[in-house]
């Protein structure tokens, strides 16, 4: 199988990226390479969409949860939108999804950005 992955700036210091087909250990390295090209922009959020991957394994959960622990250093945030079934099945078996914050859609996400910047404020 393959990997697409899609990525873009949808607001200052937000990045959108979005892989398409399957993570694993022949196309994680397509992912890890554009969250790298990614994460030297400094960003203070990077939103996975994950609405089009379809499988997901330790390799794919690795480079999420390394971006995640690159972004803390800078005190940036991670966030995952529009699981599939299975995939959220994985991150419930390995317990990853209690320390991340997941959203079922873009207006959901959006409410909670304009929450967080309100507080700041």
């Amino acid at each position: 199988m393959s990997l697409k992955v899609n990525s873009a700036e949808t607001r200052p210091g937000v990045f959108t990226i979005s892989p398409i087909g399957t993570l694993d250990g022949n196309t994680y390295k397509v992912l890890e390479s554009t969250v790298e090209t990614v994460l030297k922009q400094l960003p203070d959020i990077i939103i996975f969409d994950l609405e089009f991957l379809d499988y997901i394994n330790s390799m794919g959960v690795r480079v999420l949860l390394k971006t995640k622990k690159e972004l803390q250093k800078n005190s940036g945030k991670i966030m995952f939108m529009h699981l599939q079934p299975q995939i959220k099945k994985v991150f419930d078996i390995l317990n990853a999804l209690p320390t991340l914050q997941v959203f079922t859609s873009i207006q959901e996400l959006d409410e909670y950005l304009d929450a967080m910047q309100k507080a700041a404020r």
